[in-house]
Order: C-alpha cells, then structure tokens, then sequence
C-alpha cells in the first residue's frame, strides 16, 4: 500500500513522528460491528484486535483502557488496581471531547486530552494487535511492546 493512501490521522501522524513500525489496515465499518466486524473483516482472531475505552473514575477523571477485542473490562477489578471508588464507560460525546476521535475511530495515540493508558497485561503475549489509526473502519498493525511504550502504557490484568 502507498503511503498517501493512508489517512493522514492525528495518530498517524504521532506514528510517524515517532518513527513508529505499523501496517495500515482497511476494513468495512459497521455501526454497532465492533471487533467483531473488523476482527472478521481483516480475517484475523478477535482476540488480536485491541479496543480504545475510554472511562473514567468517580471523579471523572479520563482514562484510557485497551482490552482485546473479544473481552471484558472488569471496572471494579480496574477500579481496586487504581485504589478509586469506580471506573464507569465515559458516554459517546464525552469521550469524544476527551480524545478528540469520534467513537469507533478512537485511537489511543495523540489524543486531545492527555490521559493514562492501563494495557491489558496479556495483550503482550501477542505477536503482532491491530488498533484504532484514528478512523472509523482504519485500523494500524503494530507491536503490543510498541504500543506499551509510545503510550508509557500501565500493564493491568483488568480482565472481566
């Protein structure tokens, strides 16, 4: 694929300013689909397609959860590793505004507000995760230990 093909994203172009290894994917998406639909569009196993949550504590404080696609967050298990009362889903405009991506399109990379990340910690057994490119339907292959390190990603085991 040529590079000018490749949407010109903020995470892109946060990809590339930091020299980032990652192979741009293109897929049909379907509103409400979710990595099941990219996960079945690309051919791949949904457990290698890493979701953007954004949440947040009790006291709204923004957060960023990446969880493999065919799994759960366990907030109340987030919520003791963070020592807060609760860790909600933020709702679809306010996560917009805290990550600047339109939900379905949220990337954790470059995001509007500068929040923490909490990887799932077996989302480092992966070889190779594909996640958001700051698109809906665009989705960038990459290294989980890539990832972990241009975020200064927290390893969580937050799994439900």
């Amino acid at each position: 694929m040529k590079q000018e093909e490749v949407p010109v994203t903020t995470a892109i172009r946060f990809l590339r300013a930091q020299k980032a290894q990652f192979e741009p994917f293109f897929y049909q998406y379907e509103e409400r689909g979710g990595t099941a639909t990219s996960a079945r569009e690309l051919g791949v196993a949904e457990t290698v397609v890493v979701k953007t949550l954004v949440m947040q504590d009790d006291s709204k404080k923004p957060l960023i959860v990446l969880m493999h696609g065919d799994r759960q967050v366990s907030t109340k298990q987030l919520a003791r590793i963070l020592g807060v009362k609760s860790i909600t889903a933020c709702e679809p405009d306010v996560a917009n505004r805290h990550s600047g991506y339109v939900v379905g399109g949220t990337s954790p990379f470059a995001t509007k507000k500068t929040m923490p990340v909490y990887m799932q910690k077996t989302i480092m057994e992966c070889p190779q995760v594909y996640i958001n490119g700051g698109k809906r339907g665009f989705l960038v292959r990459m290294s989980p230990h890539e990832i972990a390190k241009l975020l200064n990603a927290q390893l969580v085991d937050a799994m439900a």
